[in-house]
Order: structure tokens, then sequence, then C-alpha cells
């Protein structure tokens, strides 16, 4: 099992003078280092019109700058919108061949569907959402390889051109797809396209379960989209590497990742209530929160109180997001105290996360996507999580 980053820039208020200076600079010193560590790749997400929960709204001049800044590390979307009116297929072409040719051949192309608020914001239509993605797969080896290019169907006509730059790779990057749902997991095998696989806080028997829906995908992929299958599977998750556990709670890792749990609903237009569905467990703590920022953090369904009410049925994890939705105070101790027993959170001292990681091991995952900033990390204790990793638990996988 290889070992990558996972990047969405994140910088919660309340913000420091300067902060989006300091969060560009602080953000290519840690790339820097995990390039020096011997981390695999960096990969970037693509978010827009998403403050605080994420500044990478130009991953490829984000990709840029860590190519220009690191020497072996590859770098990777995931992943690039896949709608029209987001991106066009031309600019998604000569784009990635730039990145591809300034990094010398070490980019990955991931493509990820999105939805809601985003699609809003540049006016897409969510009714052609699954026809534009397949397109997108299908178009993009093509303007790569192809001497002249053209295209015509219901949802964009592309006139025949010679699109540059090329790209370095031959004959073009390996192609990736973000999945979140069996449904999606399914497709991106029978694409024949390696898996980014997002969970948030499902035990790691669930993820176990969404690559098998994987691999059936791959059984079913008769012509891959790309010039030949990639089989690799890369997974997400928090992870945190301290010298004790309780640096680990002092750093407010756990705190933060419940952060990020709360600020999708926010940022995405989904209803709290379906997070409880999806895991029955996750949350946020921020105890200084205003009136205003609750009622936005919790999304569509934020004005309506009941969604926050305590129920007999609630988990341990979903009465905690209640809590910290509601504005209430949550310690980074009860915060760590309640993740630290979820096995796909690796968030502790070596020991804890190595027998953590080994379990994404087990259930085949082929590269670790170490979402290491995220919330309200320090940037020196993101180095020194990014710098034991490398030292304490990469050694253990080779």
């Amino acid at each position: 099992m290889k070992f990558d980053m996972f990047y969405e820039v994140q910088c919660p208020k309340p913000w420091r003078a300067g902060y989006e200076r300091l969060l560009y600079e602080e953000t290519v010193e840690q790339a820097r280092v995990a390039d020096r560590a011997g981390f695999e790749t960096w990969w970037q997400v693509e978010h827009n019109a998403t403050p605080e929960f994420s500044y990478s709204s130009a991953p490829d001049l984000w990709l840029a700058a860590v190519a220009l800044n690191t020497e072996r590390m590859r770098i990777g979307h995931s992943g690039i919108i896949g709608r029209h009116r987001v991106n066009h297929p031309l600019r998604i072409a000569a784009r990635t061949a730039t990145l591809d040719i300034l990094s010398e051949g070490r980019l990955e192309v991931g493509l990820a569907v999105s939805g809601g608020k985003e699609w809003a914001s540049f006016g897409a239509d969510p009714a052609t959402s699954a026809e534009e993605y397949q397109e997108l797969f299908e178009i993009l080896p093509k303007i790569w390889t192809q001497e002249t290019f053209e295209w015509k169907s219901p949802h964009i006509t592309i006139p025949k051109r010679s699109v540059t730059p090329r790209p370095v790779q031959k004959p073009h990057p390996a192609l990736w797809q973000t999945a979140g749902s069996p449904k999606s997991f399914r497709a991106a095998g029978r694409r024949g396209v390696g898996l980014l696989a997002l969970t948030i806080l499902n035990p790691v028997s669930s993820m176990d379960a969404l690559l098998r829906e994987y691999e059936a995908g791959l059984a079913e992929c008769k012509t891959p989209v790309g010039h030949s299958a990639n089989k690799q599977k890369a997974v997400f998750t928090f992870v945190h590497v301290a010298q004790s556990r309780q640096q680990a709670i002092d750093t407010g890792a756990a705190w933060s990742a419940l952060w990020y749990v709360l600020a999708g609903p926010k940022n995405f237009q989904v209803p709290l209530s379906s997070y409880f569905s999806l895991f029955r467990s996750a949350a946020h703590p921020n105890s200084q929160s205003s009136d205003q920022y609750k009622l936005d953090i919790i999304g569509d369904d934020g004005k309506d109180p009941t969604v926050l009410t305590p129920e007999p049925g609630d988990t341990a994890l979903i009465a905690l997001i209640k809590r910290m939705a509601r504005g209430e105070h949550v310690s980074n101790e009860e915060a760590h105290e309640l993740l630290e027993q979820i096995d796909s959170i690796v968030i502790g001292d070596p020991a804890h996360c190595l027998e953590k990681l080994r379990k994404y091991e087990a259930i085949g995952t082929d590269r670790m996507m170490c979402m290491m900033q995220f919330g309200r990390i320090p940037h020196e204790a993101v180095l020194g999580s990014i710098r034991l990793t490398a030292d304490e638990l990469m050694p253990a996988f080779r």
C-alpha cells in the first residue's frame, strides 16, 4: 500500500490577517515536505464558492505550484468537476496536458460529479449530469491522442480542432473517478478507471463492501474509456499522527475532522438529516459559532430546529453532531474519545494509527489518500504528522 496526500485546502474562521496568502504558502511547504518524505501522489480537489471548506477553486494552478516545488511526487486532480458548463472539455484537455509537461510526466487525472450548489453556481442542468460525465471520460483520451478532434452531442458541440499541448505521458495520463455510493463505485469499474474512494465516518467494513462493487464493475468492463484499464483503488480518510495520544488531542485533529463533517451540508446543500441516515454517526464543534453561522452550517434543513432535537435512537456520534450544530461546546478530548473508536479515522500516536492503517491494507487499498490539512490543525502539526507518517508508518507497508 502506497501513501498519498489529499487536499481540500481548508481554513475555518476565525481568519488570521493575510490568511489566504499564509494558507497558500503553508500548503506549498507541506507539499515540499511530503515530496521529500516519500509520499507517492499529491491529490487536490476542485470546489467552487466554498469559503472555509475549500480554497481549491483553481486546482490546476495549485497543482502547477506543487509540481514546480517538488521533484518526484506525482500530482493528481481529485477531481475535475465533469460538467461542461463548469469545465469545457477543451480547457480540461489543454490544462491537464500543460500540467503533465510542467511536472515532467507526473500527472494523474480524476473526474468528479459534484452537484447541488456547485452546479447551480455555473447554471449546470442537473438532468444532464450523467450523460455529460460519461462524455467527458470518452472525450479526454481522444483530445489527448488524436491529431484533430471533433464532437457533437445533445449536450455539447466541438468543431474539428487540433488541440495543443499534448501530454508527456503516452498515450495519456491515468484516468480516475471519485466515488461515494455503491452505484458510482461500480460505474468506475465499468469504465476501467482508477477509483478515488470517498468515505467520511463509515467503518472500514463498509468501504470493503464498496471496493467489492468496484471490482465487480471491473469484471464487467469490456472496453476501458482510456487506452488501458487503471485498476488501482485509492481510499481517502482523515490522518493525523502525533508523538502521543495526548498530543493528538491537543492539536484538535478529531475536533477538526468533525468540523469537516458538518461543513459539508453547508457547502453542498445536503440536508443534515441525510448525513444522519448515511452513517448514523458524525459531527462538528465550534464554541465560538454565531447564531447565523449555526444556521448556515446546518444546510437546507438547518432552519428546522427539529432536525437537531435529541431522539432515543441517536448514536453517540449523532448526538454529538446535534450538540455541535446547536452551538454547544465540545472539547478536543470528547471529540477524540469518540472518533478513536471508529476504525476508519486514523488519528493518534503511531502505534494506534498503524493498527488502523492495517485494516485498509487488508481490504485491498492500493493508495492511502491521507487528508492531513483539515479544520484548524496548526501548520507545524501538519508537518509533524507528514514526517511521522513517513518515518514511523510507511516503512511497515513497503
